[in-house]
């Protein structure tokens, strides 16, 4: 099977409250239905979705609100500082040039595939970015979304009238072009080979507008990415896994359909991994649970069901045959353990 592409779930940070909110909450269930999983449950955790993921969640969207402009609805929202510690980092430059020089270096921890690149010509900085999937149907609106990505960084250096001198397009010439001009407020080129920004070069040396955050290295984001984001096939199923368990519903068919795979291929190239997908969604259920018994005072019936589990009893089954012992056993042993600690220091 080829390479997976994935990107950070952070990507659609606030796009869940921003359907609700300006569009309904039947436009939210079916951006949600088109990638398999409840994208709110997820944002507060840092999980990888296939790219694919990103253009059917924005495609769905964009149908449920009757826009094809989309991407030019949702643009001005777009910010890289709600992308985390890559975010943070990012972010936490002295100076754009070096913030800029930061999200290439970092953007591994954020993405495969994509491709980030400056270069300078005269007087004129070109910053630029290419989505893996650039180019597929339904990458219009991701384009003009990314470009309100790049704007986003530009923007916590520059001051508030500042406009870039263009942004250029990898995307075919719209009906409308007037509507993006008006949004970003530049004159805007298409059929680029990338999503470009294009500035003044003396702008480079702009310190951030704001007062400085808690320090983020890249070391703090490679800790956050536990290494970078997903390549191998088993990390980027386990990807899906984890996101779906965190809504209370693992389905083989929608990690199919996020992969852009069949039932059947996804099958096959499991078992040459040594392994299939109920195990794979085990192993993630019951670590799951061991992280709620141990950090919430939930009952046991509300962990069940937090994991999708039909009844209690049938995640007590499923947790004793991983773990050995009952759910119930397992949150006694951790209450033990303090009284055990304090008896020894006596």
């Amino acid at each position: 099977m080829a390479e997976i592409p994935v990107i950070s779930n952070r990507i659609l940070h606030g796009m869940p409250a921003f359907l609700r909110r300006e569009i309904g909450q039947r436009a939210l269930l079916q951006a949600n239905r088109a990638i398999g999983f409840d994208l709110e449950l997820t944002e507060g955790e840092n999980c990888f979705i296939p790219h694919a993921a990103v253009i059917r969640f924005v495609e769905a969207a964009a149908r449920a609100a009757g826009e094809a402009n989309f991407g030019i609805l949702i643009a001005p929202m777009m910010d890289v500082a709600n992308y985390g510690s890559f975010g943070h980092y990012v972010i936490g430059a002295d100076n754009l040039g070096q913030a800029i020089e930061r999200s290439i270096t970092g953007l591994c921890y954020h993405s495969t595939d994509d491709r980030m690149s400056v270069a300078i010509l005269g007087d004129e900085v070109r910053y630029s970015y290419v989505f893996a999937l650039a180019g597929c149907a339904g990458y219009a609106n991701v384009a003009c979304a990314a470009a309100g990505v790049l704007l986003s960084l530009f923007r916590a250096y520059l001051p508030r009238d500042w406009r870039p001198m263009r942004i250029e397009l990898d995307i075919d010439r719209p009906r409308q072009t007037g509507l993006l001009e008006d949004v970003f407020q530049c004159p805007v080129h298409f059929n680029a080979p990338a999503v470009t920004v294009v500035m003044d070069r003396h702008h480079l040396s702009a310190a951030p507008r704001h007062a400085a955050s808690p320090i983020v290295t890249l070391e703090d984001v490679a800790r956050d990415r536990r290494g970078g984001a997903p390549r191998d096939l088993l990390d980027v199923i386990m990807e899906q896994i984890r996101a779906q368990v965190l809504t209370g519903s693992v389905s083989l068919e929608s990690a199919a359909q996020l992969t852009d795979t069949s039932v059947r291929t996804l099958q096959r190239e499991l078992a040459r991994a040594g392994t299939d997908f109920r195990s794979l969604a085990s192993a993630a259920r019951v670590q799951r649970a061991t992280e709620l018994l141990r950090h919430t005072n939930g009952s046991i019936t509300r962990v069940a069901a937090e994991l999708g589990y039909s009844s209690p009893a049938n995640f007590a089954r499923a947790f004793r045959k991983a773990t050995g012992g009952g759910p119930r056993e397992f949150r006694s042993n951790l209450q033990q353990i303090p009284a055990l600690w304090d008896h020894s220091v006596t």
